[in-house]
C-alpha cells in the first residue's frame, strides 16, 4: 500500500469515527430533550388533506396558450384527436390545493373558496393515501372560504386555537401541498396581525407569516407549536409566484363564524346594521373634542335601519361589540358582517364625550330589521333558515295576522320542510300565533319537530320543521 493510499485510508477511518460520534451526540441529545416538531406534527399531518378539482375551461380560453391564438390546424386536432374520448366536449382544467378536517366524525373540511370554486369535482386525498368525493356544503367568496364534507372512518381533527392568544412574534407551522407535489411541512412566525387591503371588498383581518406558502398551499393549515389552528392559509405576495416570505392565513375565529353560516345555510346571509363608518383616528377624534383613541366612527344612518331602530346617530362612536372591543371600522364591519339577521348585538358607544350602551337587532342586505307589532325590534327575524317577521295589516288576502316568510335559505331545515317564501304562519304546534313575538315564545327553547300551520295561496298546509 502507497502511503497516499494509507492516508487516503487513514482519513476515511476518522472521518467514520467522528460521523459515528455525532451520531452518538444526536441521539444522547434526542433523549434530553433536543426541540422537535416531529410529535405535534405526527399528531396533526393526518388532518390537513390534499384537494383535487376539475373545472370546465371557457370555450373563449380554450384554444389560447401563454396568451397567444393556437393556429387553426391546431384547434382542428384538438376538436378531433381521437386520443380525447371526450370528443367535442368543453374541456376540463385541473388544480389543487389543501383543506383541513375540522370535525372528524361529521367529515367536516375547511379550505379556500379559489379552492375549489366552480369545481365540477372535489377529490379529498387523506394523509394515508385514502381518496374521497367530496360534497360542497357551502362556499363564501368574500372571506375566501369553502365547508366540504367528506365520508369515511378513522379521520383525524385539528383543535382551534384561541386567536386572543396569537401575538406577533409567535412560532408557526404551515401544513398543506405546494405545487401539488404532496403534504409539505414549513416553520416561520407571525409577521403581523389584523392584516388587510388585499381586496377591499372582501372581510379582511388576515395573520401574515413568513412560513413559506406556496400555490397549492392554500386552503392548508397554519398551526401553532402545540399543532392548534390559528388559520388557513389564503394567499401570498410574489413577484414569482414563489414564496417570498409574506404569506397570509385566515384567522380561525372568522373560519369558525363563516363555518357556521355554511354548514347551516350553505351561504353566509350577512347581517348589517345600516351605518356608513370610518376609522377614528386621533386627528377625527380631536376634532370631534372626544377622550377615545379607536373606534369606528358613524358618518351615516339609512333610513328604517336596524341602528336607526337601536337610535344610533351620526357623530357616535361604537367601541364594543357584545363585549369584544372594536378598534376600527373593520373590526365592526367583520363583526355584524358574520353575525345572524335576527340576531341581538349589544353597542357599547360614546356620544358627545359619555358612554352608553344600546342594542339592535342585526338587520338584512338592506341593513332593515323585522319590525313586531308594537313597533319595537323583533327579538328574532330566523327561524332554522327562514326569514320571518309579523304580517302587516291587509298585507295578505288569506289571512289577518301571523307570521310572514320573507326567504328560506336553500338547504336549510325550513326548505326541506316545505316552507316557502310568501307563505303566512297561523300557528306552532296547533297553537295560534298574531305575530313575530308570540312566534319566538313558541318556538323558544325547542328541540323537537315543530309543527307548523302555514297558510299559502288560500289553502292551509301543516309542516313538520326538525
Amino acid at each position: 500500500m502507497t502511503s497516499k493510499s494509507l492516508f487516503r485510508s487513514l482519513m476515511l477511518l476518522l472521518a467514520l469515527a467522528m460521523t459515528g460520534q455525532a451520531l452518538a451526540i444526536s441521539d444522547e441529545a434526542r433523549r434530553q430533550g433536543l426541540p422537535t416538531l416531529a410529535p405535534m406534527l405526527e399528531k396533526v399531518t393526518p388532518a390537513v388533506v390534499s384537494i383535487r378539482v376539475t373545472k370546465s375551461m371557457p370555450t373563449s380560453s380554450r384554444y389560447f396558450f401563454n396568451g397567444e391564438q393556437l393556429p387553426e390546424q391546431l384547434r382542428r386536432y384538438f376538436e378531433g384527436n381521437p386520443g380525447n374520448s371526450r370528443g367535442n366536449q368543453a374541456p376540463y382544467a385541473s388544480g389543487a390545493g389543501s383543506g383541513v378536517i375540522i370535525d372528524a366524525e361529521a367529515g367536516l373540511v375547511v379550505t379556500n373558496h379559489h379552492v375549489v370554486d366552480s369545481a365540477n369535482n372535489i377529490t379529498v386525498q387523506l394523509s394515508d393515501g385514502r381518496d374521497l368525493e367530496a360534497e360542497l356544503l357551502g362556499s363564501d367568496a368574500n372571506t375566501d372560504v369553502a365547508l366540504l364534507r367528506i365520508e369515511a372512518e378513522q379521520l383525524s381533527a385539528v383543535n382551534f386555537a384561541d386567536i386572543d392568544s396569537v401575538a406577533v412574534g409567535d412560532y408557526v407551522v404551515a401544513i398543506g401541498n405546494p405545487f401539488g407535489i404532496g403534504q409539505t411541512v414549513t416553520s416561520g412566525i407571525v409577521s403581523a396581525l389584523g392584516r388587510t387591503g388585499l381586496n377591499r371588498n372582501n372581510y379582511e383581518d388576515f395573520i401574515q407569516t413568513d412560513a413559506a406558502i406556496n400555490m397549492g398551499n392554500s386552503g392548508g393549515a397554519l398551526v401553532d407549536l402545540e399543532g392548534n389552528l390559528i388559520g388557513i392559509n389564503t394567499a401570498i405576495i410574489s413577484g414569482s409566484g414563489g414564496s417570498n416570505g409574506i404569506g397570509f392565513a385566515v384567522p380561525v375565529d372568522m373560519v369558525a363564524a363563516v363555518v357556521a353560516h355554511l354548514e347551516r345555510d350553505g351561504e353566509v346571509q350577512r347581517g348589517l346594521l345600516g351605518v356608513t363608518i370610518t376609522d377614528l383616528g386621533p386627528e377625527v377624534a380631536e376634532a370631534l373634542e372626544v377622550d377615545v383613541s379607536e373606534g369606528a366612527l358613524v358618518t351615516s344612518v339609512m333610513p328604517d335601519s336596524a341602528a336607526e331602530q337601536a337610535g344610533l346617530l351620526v357623530s357616535d362612536i361604537v367601541v364594543q361589540l357584545n363585549g369584544e372591543a372594536i378598534t376600527s371600522s373593520r373590526d365592526l364591519r367583520n363583526s355584524v358582517g358574520l353575525m345572524r339577521r335576527g340576531e341581538e348585538a349589544e353597542l357599547r358607544l360614546y356620544r358627545n364625550g359619555e358612554a352608553m350602551t344600546l342594542t339592535a337587532t342585526i338587520g338584512g342586505p338592506s341593513g332593515q330589521v323585522a319590525v313586531s307589532d308594537d313597533g319595537l325590534p323583533a327579538l328574532s327575524g330566523e327561524f332554522r333558515g327562514a326569514r320571518l317577521r309579523s304580517l302587516e295589516a291587509r298585507e295578505n288576502d288569506f289571512a289577518e295576522q301571523g307570521v310572514l316568510v320573507l326567504e328560506v335559505s336553500p338547504r336549510s331545515p325550513a326548505a326541506a320542510a316545505g316552507i316557502q317564501a310568501g307563505d303566512v304562519i297561523l300557528a306552532v304546534n296547533r297553537r295560534a300565533i298574531a305575530n313575530l313575538g308570540e312566534f319566538n315564545a313558541a318556538v323558544e327553547g325547542s328541540e323537537r319537530l315543530t309543527a307548523l300551520t302555514v297558510m299559502r295561496e288560500g289553502r292551509q298546509l301543516l309542516l313538520f320543521v326538525p
